[in-house]
């Protein structure tokens, strides 16, 4: 280090880092442009705090990984910290009785333990930080779900603590904004201001010659990833505060979104460069890109698209230039103006590219076909704007109900926004729901993945006047106006129990495949299963077992209960994926003498049912319940359907029932060899 010319070190930072944040901050500003211009309410006070309150949690993530890439580094297992900081927190309420602030200490110590594990077996045993990192991921995970076994979700806090994830100063910041300024704040001193800052550099730039200069290379390496593990715990805290709810599946995936922010923001992965800024920076990147897609109404999975992209060209960037530069140390690059001005003309022309394909989306999604001539008569003024979320997108069953929320759509006349996670995550709905809020929708349809950690956010909805109805599985009664529901649990229970009876008849065990395991919908037809199981006292439940809606899973998860439960002749899945998987399980396995009935598309179990792996295919027509969700919705926002109605007239469907605050859609359908193909859903 000695032997570096301290103007050739000065005059390199010099050079590229400002350019490179003056690139990243013009394409900041060229993301805002094109989003106030296509998406609602973007350019707004409140949006802007709403940005930055979702940034909270991820924002702790990216900000603790920063010194760690700066040492050459990484750490893969803050968002499996944060979700075990979170069941801890929720365990050491909820069961073990302590106080909250209690509870927060244990969940931090706990934190600092998971990142002095890493700390032991990186800086100690000089293990690489990349294996290291990548195995207690699996283990901080691991440990989560085996202390809720996937299933338990811990709820009910008190209102005093969710003011931290929930509350406004002034009606307008977000208070978890405050926890997250302090924590960045000391990060700020201790990278840029300290000794142990200068020691984190020295390292990441050149750990030989650092531990030459007498550094103490075990103890600082060691700190960054014991503060990188506290950090998560804080906020897997925060998290909990936030959505109301602590789960093992808390962060996860968060950990590639916070490095992708913190290599955004100009961080390299090499080590030995790189500051909190740029970070802060890169996270603003994502968090406004994430936000613009939501308040546009354009695909979620944009955003993967778009960071991947980018965060890809700048990795690739930076190994090119060390490459062709011949040299692993900074003052040696050579950086001219004319390179610095490509830079900025690159990114932002990627940013104009986007720019116009999120126009041309938006303009293409916005084309309103012609309104069928059953379609009522007289246009409103106002288009009503109705935001519909599946619990998966990927999900045929939710594939199949979008055909029919798309019908109700045309023929009404309305807008709709069909937007979803990709995969069975409660938080991912509250944060597009936040943001339909922001958007100022007419009215939201949810088929709800977690009751308990959803309201919440419905509740704030309503408050907001926006008309809110559930479809498939329900919120709290009080969080939303209406629940359109396919058919009553205690009629797809029955209907699932007397058919396993039927094909058995009438005695032996069998197995339920379930969705996941916290899904309320389908851990309420397993109640109603059990309570039919006294009118047939020689069927024996043996086991339930998750499938995650998650065909492969099923199918892995049916050959375990054919090994484990060799008495066991017949498969009640209950997840559309689940069944032609355990149908295919039941298939490779030659077990002719075993059943598989549930609930399914048509469509995708038609094969097994003809060749007669899957017998019985229980459910309702998706394509009238996605029709019935937007219908039922357009109906809310016309102030058509009073707090007592019997019943309601639903376009084609005719007219419907309505028990209490549920919409029935009619019973459930039995669906075998003989008339499969007459279904097309």
């Amino acid at each position: 280090m000695q032997g570096l010319p301290q103007a050739g070190r000065e005059g390199a930072a010099v050079r590229v880092f400002p350019a490179a944040r003056w690139a990243l901050i013009a394409a900041l500003l060229a993301e805002a442009v094109v989003f106030s211009v296509i998406a609602e309410n973007f350019l707004t006070a409140g949006n802007f705090f709403e940005v930055l309150r979702f940034s909270v949690e991820l924002g702790l993530l990216a900000v603790a990984p920063t010194p760690v890439l700066v040492t050459g580094g990484i750490d893969l297992s803050v968002g499996s910290m944060m979700g075990l900081a979170a069941v801890t927190f929720g365990a050491m309420w909820r069961d073990a009785h302590l106080p909250l602030i209690a509870c927060a200490v244990i969940a931090v110590l706990l934190g600092c333990a998971g990142g002095g594990l890493n700390a032991l077996l990186i800086a100690r045993l000089n293990l690489p930080a990349l294996i290291v990192t990548l195995g207690s991921f699996s283990l901080f995970r691991g440990i989560a779900e085996g202390m809720t076994h996937a299933a338990v979700n811990y709820t009910g806090f008190p209102s005093s603590f969710l003011v931290l994830g929930q509350g406004y100063v002034g009606g307008i910041i977000p208070v978890q904004l405050f926890a997250f300024v302090l924590i960045f704040a000391v990060y700020a001193v201790l990278l840029h201001r300290s000794m142990i800052g200068r020691a984190w550099y020295a390292i990441g730039f050149n750990a030989e010659g650092a531990r030459y200069a007498g550094l103490p290379i075990g103890k600082r390496v060691g700190l960054v990833y014991v503060l990188s593990g506290v950090t998560s715990a804080v906020a897997g805290i925060i998290y909990v505060a936030h959505l109301g709810q602590a789960r093992s599946d808390a962060g996860t995936g968060y950990e590639l979104d916070a490095i992708a922010a913190v290599v955004l923001g100009g961080t390299s992965v090499f080590g030995g460069r790189g500051n909190l800024w740029g970070t802060l920076l890169g996270l603003l990147a994502v968090s406004i890109l994430q936000n613009g897609l939501h308040l546009a109404a354009l695909p979620s999975e944009l955003t993967g698209v778009l960071t991947g992209v980018v965060l890809i060209s700048v990795i690739s960037l930076e190994k090119w230039g060390r490459r062709t530069s011949g040299s692993w140390l900074i003052e040696e690059v050579p950086v001219k103006n004319t390179q610095v001005a490509i830079l900025c003309a690159a990114i932002l022309t990627g940013a104009i590219i986007v720019a116009a394909t999120n126009v041309w989306l938006v303009h293409s999604l916005s084309r309103t076909p012609e309104v069928r001539s059953g379609a009522p008569s007289a246009a409103p003024a106002h288009r009503p704007v109705i935001a519909v979320m599946p619990k998966a997108k990927g999900d045929p069953y939710f594939v199949s109900a979008r055909a029919g929320a798309e019908d109700a759509s045309r023929e009404l006349g309305v807008d709709l926004i069909w937007d979803g996670p990709t995969n069975l995550e409660a938080a991912k709905q509250n944060e597009l729901i936040e943001n339909w809020i922001t958007r100022r929708v007419d009215a939201i349809a949810v088929a709800v993945e977690n009751n308990a950690g959803i309201s919440t956010v419905l509740r704030k909805a309503r408050e907001r006047g926006i008309h809110v109805l559930t479809w498939d599985a329900d919120a709290e009664p009080d969080a939303r106006e209406f629940f359109a529901n396919q058919a009553t649990s205690e009629a797809i229970a029955n209907t699932l129990t007397d058919e396993a009876a039927r094909l058995l008849g009438g005695k032996g065990d069998f197995a339920i495949i379930t969705g996941a395991l916290t899904a309320a919908n389908q851990n309420e037809w397993i109640a109603f299963i059990k309570k039919r199981l006294d009118k047939h006292p020689n069927l024996k439940l043996a086991t339930i077992r998750p499938s995650d809606d998650d065909r492969d899973k099923a199918f892995a998860e049916t050959q375990t209960i054919l090994r484990a439960y060799p008495a066991v002749k017949l498969i009640m899945a209950i997840s559309a994926p689940a069944v032609p998987g355990s149908g295919e399980a039941v298939r490779q396995a030659g077990r002719k003498d075993v059943n598989v009935i549930g609930l399914s598309l048509p469509s995708i179990c038609k094969p097994y049912v003809h060749e007669g792996t899957v017998q019985t295919v229980v459910l309702w027509s998706t394509h009238d319940l996605g029709y019935l969700t937007v219908y039922a919705s357009w109906l809310l926002t016309q102030n058509r359907i009073s707090p007592d109605a019997r019943s309601i007239q639903a376009g084609r469907l005719g007219k419907l029932e309505v028990r209490g605050t549920e919409i029935i859609l009619g019973p459930p359908l039995i669906i075998n060899q003989a008339n499969i193909d007459q279904f097309d859903f």
